[in-house]
């Protein structure tokens, strides 16, 4: 099996499939309703994602910070936001990203 990124219009996903043809497979049995727009075979068994990239710089942890602020907003993404740039100082496009991410994280 091989790790493959199945882009449609609203998610990526990242799964094993034996080739391409089920891969696409994968992506149209969780999400029906959306268009697969790219399938790529990773060339390596994991996939990385740069912390910088989802805004987790030093030793803070954000993942507490913005769980913490989702909790206070009962779950209302643009509260939390709000109560995310007020705790760190963050700008609006960090605290986004920091709620966002662990909201599609399973907070």
């Amino acid at each position: 099996m091989a790790l493959y990124e199945i882009e449609t219009n609203q998610h990526i996903m990242i799964s094993w499939a034996e080739n391409q043809d089920d891969a696409v497979q994968i992506a149209e049995k969780h999400y029906p309703e959306e268009e697969v727009v790219r399938v790529t075979r990773r060339p390596r068994d994991i996939w990385v994602i740069s912390k910088g990239m989802l805004g987790i710089r030093d030793s803070v942890e954000p993942c507490d910070t913005a769980r913490d602020c989702l909790s206070r907003a009962r779950g209302d993404k643009v509260h939390a936001i709000r109560l995310y740039m007020l705790d760190t100082g963050s700008d609006l496009h960090e605290a986004q990203r920091a709620i966002e991410t662990n909201m599609s994280l399973g907070w």
